[in-house]
């Protein structure tokens, strides 16, 4: 493939952009090369600056489970643009995607929406301490809230794919509020409030983790934290802003049967646009501004555009769920189709996959944490992501990122893919 247009606007954004790039995910710092640039978008595919096609497995890290300018979410947004962009005032549509999100997701009564999911998490912490009167928050190491000063703490996403361990720039006394425990481990979690529950607001977590590629909870674990920050009048929060209408049309908690007290939510329900909220048990909900103390806000949130994109692709997973099966359907083909691959040639890989999130992981596995995911080849996943690239498939540009597949995908999509994998799976091992 020709890059060198994508290679001219990464060397002009370079110089008024840090690292040219305006998220860390978006660099190819990991992978080696120079990120391409996009100009289009339609149905499974993309299409960069150079004219080169690429099947989408990104969806703009999660949103875009319908695909690219899906019809009804286009004429949503062009009747939102008739109307106005932005009013700093309620509209009707904000009812009704609240009434929506509180009628799919079940913790839900109430909810606020914001403009990212980082927004969310930190306004879900402030109430969550509001509504228990501690401080402290428990998170997950590898697992990645956004880049809320207090969460950046062992996270995952664009600081594991760049090998940082915390964020420069966070006062100490802030990373002194969280608690970092391994993923997966009930024990580390039982012996933290044995030791301090009178004193956590918080536990706060990715039910199915994304950003340190797709790992899912092992059995039993979810229902224990829910046991656990029950018994200590403890806060749980589940950070679906990836697995939310994701997972399951009800997100990670439809799907594990566990209930949280409040919810993040992001990605799905912006349809492709900045979106976020927050939401859960109404005692806990009411304790936000102006009903309560805990103050929010934003002058942008609940804008038409976003709502709007949000609603026409919330109301197509209600209407049809039929999409969970098929989205079921094809990641599994996928995943089982390069599995077959590295198996025939000799390749070391292990396939995380929940619903239509999935990541290969060069590792001979299992992968359950973040101590077992960070011993991928990342050099081995560098070389399958440039083979992945050159043949036409567009992945996660990092070992520690899931995957998303879109409804657009059709199985021939996915057949391509598979013979491109299995290309790319040799070329590794060459």
């Amino acid at each position: 493939m020709d890059h060198s247009r994508s290679r001219t606007l990464f060397a002009q954004a370079q110089k008024t952009i840090p690292g040219g790039v305006n998220s860390p995910a978006r660099a190819f710092k990991s992978v080696g090369g120079d990120p391409v640039f996009i100009a289009r978008g339609n149905g499974a595919s993309m299409f960069d600056a150079d004219g080169n096609a690429y099947l989408d497995f990104v969806g703009s890290w999660g949103p875009l489970i319908l695909g690219h300018r899906h019809p009804a979410v286009i004429d949503y947004l062009r009747q939102a643009l008739e109307i106005g962009v932005s009013f700093g005032a309620p509209t009707a549509r904000e009812i009704e995607i609240a009434e929506l999100i509180a009628e799919i997701v079940p913790c839900v009564e109430m909810v606020r929406l914001v403009n990212s999911g980082t927004e969310a998490t930190m306004s879900a912490l402030r109430v969550a301490r509001g509504f228990t009167g501690r401080e402290l928050t428990v998170k997950f190491i590898g697992n990645y809230h956004g880049h809320v000063d207090s969460l950046l703490v062992k996270a995952g996403s664009g600081l594991a794919t760049l090998g940082i361990s915390d964020s420069g720039g966070v006062p100490a006394g802030f990373a002194n509020t969280t608690i970092a425990l391994p993923y997966n481990s009930v024990e580390a979690v039982e012996q933290c409030f044995a030791e301090r529950g009178g004193e956590i607001a918080a536990v706060i977590l990715e039910p199915v983790v994304g950003n340190m590629g797709c790992i899912p909870p092992k059995d039993g674990y979810l229902q224990a934290l829910r046991d656990i920050t029950a018994k200590h009048g403890t806060v749980l929060i589940f950070d679906e802003v990836m697995t939310g209408f994701r997972v399951a049309l009800g997100g990670a908690q439809e799907r594990y049967g566990v209930t949280p007290d409040m919810v993040t939510l992001g990605k799905i329900i912006g349809g492709g646009l900045p979106v976020g909220a927050y939401g859960g048990r109404r005692e806990i909900m009411e304790k936000v501004a102006p009903l309560g103390p805990v103050y929010q806000a934003g002058t942008l949130s609940g804008n038409p555009l976003a709502v709007a994109g949000g609603l026409a692709t919330l109301r197509i997973l209600k209407d049809l769920p039929a999409i969970y099966d098929s989205l079921e359907r094809k990641t599994t083909n996928f995943a089982n189709g390069v599995e077959a691959a590295a198996r025939e040639l000799g390749v070391p890989l292990t396939i995380n996959r929940v619903g239509s999130m999935i990541t290969f992981f060069f590792h001979p596995g299992p992968v359950v944490d973040w101590e077992t995911s960070e011993k991928s080849d990342t050099a081995r996943f560098a070389k399958f992501f440039r083979g992945m690239l050159e043949r036409g498939v567009y992945l996660p540009c990092s070992q520690f990122e899931a995957a998303f597949l879109s409804d657009a995908l059709t199985d021939d999509d996915i057949d391509v893919a598979i013979s491109a994998a299995r290309e790319a799976l040799a070329e590794v091992i060459a």
